[in-house]
């Protein structure tokens, strides 16, 4: 059985506007995918559906031989603790410090009582701070999330992911708001999460160029549909103007 599979899965918002249409696709533990398309293609609705935080008309998601759409609201919750999310905005708490907002990704382990009461184990704590280190952050534990740039907000937003012990992460274009040298520092730490943790990502991304250089496999999405399905080598300029239609023209590629 595959790790993760998603099978024939369709979504729509409203009733003539299809954003999804039988997507399938299998993943294999450990893999770095990126999932590639213009804007309004499916990729964040798709993210969405894996971790089921938006639910699918037809199809079937099978993450580690569970069907995710027949999980009960508790089961949800626990499923939901294998799998990290980072976004685009970050979703972090501004006015808390750095350390309290990677200890939030242990809520979904914490009974309601707990969670308000924001009780966190040494253990828990210990895991933090070493996160913190292993991303370059540790220095800025104590600050406010407010008084961080992207690139640092975007770290914190990982070290709140991987404090769950995941066994994938879905990234939502992590570093769409970013400059490129942050870009570098954020898909490096990804990519290196991936080999050293064994954890699979699938990340949401518009440039071409680092899909081509970070992944182990580029999914091309367009119009809601699976159109390229491949190693990153197999990119080619038919390929990208099939993915991307009127806007290949414009994209840069190395």
């Amino acid at each position: 059985m595959s790790f993760l599979a998603v099978n024939n899965i369709s979504k729509q918002y409203e009733k003539d506007k299809q954003v999804l249409s039988d997507v399938s696709f299998d993943i294999t533990s450990g893999e770095f995918v990126s999932i590639i398309g213009p804007s309004g293609a499916g990729k964040s609705t798709l993210l969405r559906c894996i971790n089921r935080m938006v639910d699918i008309e037809d199809g079937q998601i099978v993450f580690q031989d569970v069907d995710v759409m027949s999980l009960s609201k508790r089961e949800l919750r626990k499923h939901r603790t294998q799998i990290g999310m980072i976004f685009q905005h970050y979703n972090l708490v501004s006015r808390l410090t750095v350390i309290e907002n990677v200890l939030h990704g242990r809520l979904g382990y914490k009974t309601t009582l707990q969670g308000v009461l924001t009780r966190f184990t040494e253990k828990e704590k210990a895991d933090a701070f070493s996160l913190l280190k292993k991303l370059g952050m540790q220095e800025h534990a104590y600050k406010r999330c407010d008084q961080l740039s992207g690139g640092q907000k975007q770290r914190v937003g990982i070290a709140r992911a991987l404090i769950q012990h995941p066994q994938i992460l879905l990234c939502d274009e992590p570093i769409a708001s970013l400059d490129p040298n942050a870009s570098k520092v954020i898909m490096d730490h990804l990519q290196s999460i991936s080999k050293e943790m064994n954890i699979t990502c699938i990340v949401n991304l518009h440039q071409v160029d680092v899909a081509k250089r970070y992944s182990d496999r580029i999914i091309g999405l367009n119009g809601g549909k699976v159109v390229y399905d491949g190693k990153p080598d197999g990119l080619t300029s038919n390929v990208i103007h099939r993915i991307y239609g009127s806007e290949a023209g414009n994209l840069i590629m190395e």
